[in-house]
């Protein structure tokens, strides 16, 4: 299937087509559909069929990443009854918006499509929250490459659509093909613990190991194996000369780095990946020539620890991010807000104008 994802000059994704996405078959069963939407299509078909209304989503934050807009339009045109009768508006991917602003607006019979609603809310909600966590990494990373390692975070399954949304929001450097199966992107990478294990914990022999398997590749290794960061550093660096390209700085957060031993940290937390480490690591590697060594770090990395990295000047130069790219942190509302052209909603709900939504054509090739 054509990968047909662009980005265009102002910052949003164009309109993807109804074959760029692939659902599940048990989809059109209704595998995924919450029951009492099953039980409510049943009952109208029965005794109230035929009213049109207006199902409008919304979510209650503000400076928020939409993304998923175009899944839903897709999932719509694939499993909705007679989706040629309905009419569809909406926000484009890639949009900022905002509390309360309607991204979606799907009008029609509501045994036609009402069935969908709660696939709906949770494909707006997981996208969003992706896009939007990747957008306040990148807002504070000061224009520095950041590599999304959030296939390790969650079940597999979610790694497509993940890899979309942190593709949306900018970050095209992930590590799995299926996190760039959307826009035709490879996993990146280069060496985890488990080599340099396997290797006795020769941080100096798995280098080797890889840079014979892989010639055309300048290594980049995991150097907090044994949790002396700025000793092997330099051992790896003196050994491979300009193969090494980067050294990367995993350290868990409950260990304090050898380089630390014997040395006041009464005025820092040494913890984990810190800033007194890095900086450190930058100074030995310079102060032997290696200042083409790139310095990446990776561990419990959020936007709030970036911003305190760039604050100081940390001399990062890649950052890699896992969790803090997959929380759900935005959630969509799908609510029936006109009955046959008239205003019918629940109490402190409304049809809300919204003049940015586009109408949706049918089908989309």
């Amino acid at each position: 299937m054509e990968i047909e994802v662009k980005l265009k000059e102002q910052g949003k994704i164009s309109r993807l087509t109804n074959r760029t996405f692939q659902f599940d078959d048990k989809v059109a069963s209704n595998f995924y559909t919450a029951n009492y939407f099953l039980k409510t299509n049943e009952i109208v078909k029965r005794y109230v069929p035929g009213h049109t209304v207006t199902l409008q989503f919304f979510q209650r934050k503000d400076d928020v990443m939409l993304c998923g807009v175009d899944e839903a339009i897709a999932l719509v045109h694939t499993f909705a009854k007679h989706p040629e009768q309905l009419q569809i508006w909406a926000l484009h991917d890639g949009d900022i918006i905002q509390a309360n602003e309607p991204v979606l607006k799907i009008i029609g019979r509501y045994e036609d499509f009402g069935f969908l609603e709660s696939m709906i809310d949770g494909i707006l909600a997981r996208r969003s929250s992706v896009a939007t966590n990747v957008r306040e990494v990148l807002k504070v990373a000061n224009g520095k490459p950041v590599f999304s390692m959030a296939d390790r975070q969650d079940d597999y399954h979610t790694q497509v659509g993940d890899g979309y949304a942190t593709y949306v929001a900018g970050i095209n450097c992930v590590s799995t093909d299926a996190q760039g199966a959307w826009w035709g992107g490879k996993g990146m990478g280069t060496m985890p613990h488990a080599l340099i294990q396997v290797c006795d914990g020769d941080i100096i022999k798995a280098s080797d190991f890889y840079h014979l398997t892989y010639p055309d590749q300048k290594v980049t290794a995991l150097i907090d194996y044994n949790n002396d960061v700025v000793a092997d550093s330099l051992k790896l660096a003196r050994h491979l000369k300009e193969t090494l390209a980067a050294v990367r700085i995993d350290t868990s957060k409950a260990l304090i780095d050898h380089y630390f031993d014997g040395k006041d940290t009464s005025g820092f937390d040494p913890h984990g990946v810190c800033k007194e480490l890095v900086f450190a690591l930058r100074e030995a590697l310079d102060k032997e020539g290696f200042h083409y060594v790139k310095i990446v770090v990776s561990s419990g990395f959020t936007a709030e620890k970036i911003a305190d990295f760039e604050k100081h000047h940390t001399p990062v130069d890649i950052y890699g991010v896992g969790s803090t790219f997959i929380t759900v942190c935005v959630g969509f509302t799908g609510d029936l807000v006109m009955l046959d052209g008239k205003p019918q909603a629940k109490e402190g709900r409304a049809d809300y104008p919204n003049p940015r939504l586009e109408k949706v054509s049918y089908p989309i090739y």
